[in-house]
């Protein structure tokens, strides 16, 4: 048999039943309803709903097919008009056989302490309540495996499964871990994880974190529609118009086995305030993700949450609300205490908006563990005994949760990473970095007028140097003509400073140590003054002397030089024939003819 997708709806008056039947004959429909009880056969379809209110059969009752559609639409009149039917959209709590929801009496007759009874279910419960750690013995568990998992029913599952669950929690071996132990082991992987350039940069630069900030998912705004419609009452409690689910959340609902839970005082406890830390970290992927899921969102939710993660038990909601903090500093991509708040304030309006809101976050945090591979091991510990629990929730449960959630207070100095400290040293820096920012700029503004009163100076010295300049070249340029005028009469009448032949055959004069001649420049000035014949042969033989003078002996050296510069001295014409240019000295070379040749060399004692 088939259980065909259905939905619920009501009115003060009539209840209404929309079926989905696209195989089915319409002319063959098999209807039964009485008192909460309701069937409908027709095959291969079978539907058996356990309503949460009566209906009767009166003659108002109403039954429509659409051929379009291929619906039957069935509207039923309530017994008492005007009740409100709550929990029409908790798929799975309808379609569950009305004898499971007597397991618990059957139990508790029996004597089993654990069994809650419905007037257990109705009491007040102290969400205040100062809570002690709950330490787990020996006695309690013989082979010293702890629990974990929903309500903690679970356990054992670690060792089965070893190496998938590995990827999946922090915590190494959890059935010989207690609690305390799980707890402290998860402060210090937190305390080594908290980076505070991370956060510092994301508390400073937060461009990126105020912009997915501004992001309003579906539960705003159907919170303000409960807010607007809190004066109408039979819109008030009507999830059906705030929460809408879809046609897959549907097909969920109906494929989970109803079960029914014997939870203890202490773990209902610990279950409510799990559901906090799940819908924590399940609000804050949707807020930085911006509604859209991605390949990090099962990192985020598993990770954010420390039931998840760490398989921890919260004993109040300040607890929750610090564990959650410090998890969304250490370890996700935006590290923001802003997101910690707008992920508590969005938990508090799904809270207010009843279970079918809480139901519809838990089925989806469903799916992304479902594709997830290995996170979808947490449906099978948590998320799927959260959604069969969730819809025999009382509504009034969550919303004094909602209540006491929303007035538990988290400041930065709760989470333990001196964050305020950090924060005042950062500020100091940025003054410190604006204090020289700022000199600087000082400094560049006065450095261009420094730069033109130093060129104006420059412009001055400059012209000046200019002027004298030129006034210089007038001088150097009238000394230049007067010296060229006087060039021609100062050849003749430089006899004191005539050069004199050493020992070696060098010529030497006051300024300068050799002197090179070449022939055409002594044939030139041998000609241009007319030199006798006879001086040229004196000059001749002054030269075979020198030349045999280079080739005597160092001890000869001397008595030779004395005695050409005897010789030198009674002769004056030839310095006026020699050239002398620059200061500098010029040898003489002997051609092949026999031409007069003079070598000049300095003597030793004019090399040292």
């Amino acid at each position: 048999m088939i259980t065909p997708a259905f939905e619920l709806s009501q009115d003060p008056d009539f209840l209404t039943i929309i079926i989905e039947v696209p195989y089915a004959r319409a002319s063959e429909f098999d209807l039964y309803f009485e008192g909460e009880d309701f069937k409908f056969y027709s095959k291969p379809y079978f539907l058996r709903l356990t309503l949460p209110g009566r209906i009767v059969e009166d003659g108002r009752e109403k039954a429509s097919y659409n051929a379009d559609k291929r619906t039957l639409t069935i509207r039923l009149p309530k017994e008492s008009p005007g009740q409100y039917f709550e929990g029409l959209d908790m798929v799975t709590s309808l379609l569950a056989p009305k004898k499971s929801r007597s397991a618990k009496h059957l139990v508790e007759e029996i004597g089993a302490s654990a069994a809650l009874s419905e007037e257990e279910e109705e009491e007040e419960f102290e969400w205040e309540i100062e809570q002690t750690p709950y330490e787990e013995t020996a006695e309690s568990f013989p082979p010293l495996q702890y629990c974990y998992g929903f309500g903690n029913l679970r356990s054992g599952v670690f060792q089965r499964l070893q190496d998938e669950l590995s990827d999946v929690v922090d915590i190494k071996d959890p059935d010989k871990t207690p609690v305390c132990e799980r707890r402290k082991k998860r402060l210090a992987a937190e305390a080594a994880k908290f980076d505070p350039d991370h956060y510092l940069a994301d508390s400073f630069e937060d461009e990126a974190i105020q912009h997915v900030l501004k992001y309003k998912p579906w539960w705003v705004e159907a919170h303000e529609k409960m807010t607007a419609l809190q004066g109408k009452s039979h819109h008030k409690h009507d999830s059906n118009t705030l929460v809408v689910f879809t046609e897959e959340e549907k097909e969920q609902l109906r494929r989970f086995t109803n079960k029914s839970y014997l939870l203890d005082k202490r773990s209902r406890h610990h279950v409510y305030l799990s559901l906090i830390d799940i819908l924590l970290a399940y609000c804050y992927d949707i807020c930085v993700n911006e509604g859209d899921q991605n390949v990090e969102s099962s990192w985020n939710v598993r990770k954010l949450s420390a039931t998840l993660c760490w398989l921890e038990c919260f004993y109040d909601i300040h607890d929750v609300l610090v564990c959650f903090g410090r998890r969304v500093l250490c370890y996700p991509l935006h590290r923001h205490f802003d997101l910690v708040t707008r992920a508590l304030n969005d938990t508090v309006m799904i809270l207010q908006l009843g279970r079918a809101a809480v139901l519809k976050c838990l089925l989806d945090i469903h799916k992304i563990f479902r594709e997830s591979d290995p996170a979808y091991l947490l449906n099978d510990l948590f998320i799927t005994d959260y959604c069969v629990w969730i819809q025999k929730t009382k509504s009034k449960k969550l919303a004094a949760l909602s209540e006491s959630l929303q007035k538990t207070t988290l400041a930065k100095s709760h989470l333990g990473f001196e964050l305020e400290e950090l924060e005042a040293a950062a500020r100091l820096v940025q003054e410190e970095e604006r204090q020289l920012k700022a000199a600087a700029a000082v400094s560049r503004q006065q450095l261009p007028s420094s730069e033109s009163e130093t060129s104006d100076s420059e412009e001055s010295s400059s012209t000046s140097s200019e002027t004298e300049g030129s006034d210089s070249d007038e001088q150097e340029s009238s000394a230049g003509e007067d010296g060229k005028i006087n060039s021609s009469q100062g050849v003749l009448q430089e006899e004191g400073t005539a050069p004199l032949i050493d020992c070696n055959g060098l010529r030497q004069d006051a300024n300068t140590s050799m002197v090179e001649v070449s022939n055409e420049k002594s044939k030139a000035s041998l000609q241009s003054t007319s030199v006798p014949g006879k001086l040229i042969e004196e000059l001749e033989k002054q030269m075979h002397t020198a030349i045999s003078l280079s080739e005597q002996p160092k001890e000869l050296a001397a008595a030779s030089c004395f005695v050409l510069r005897e010789q030198e001295n009674h002769v004056s014409e030839p310095d006026k024939y020699s050239e002398v240019s620059t200061g500098k000295g010029n040898f003489l070379e002997v051609p092949s003819k026999t031409n007069p040749l003079l070598f000049l060399c300095s003597t030793n004692e004019d090399e040292d």
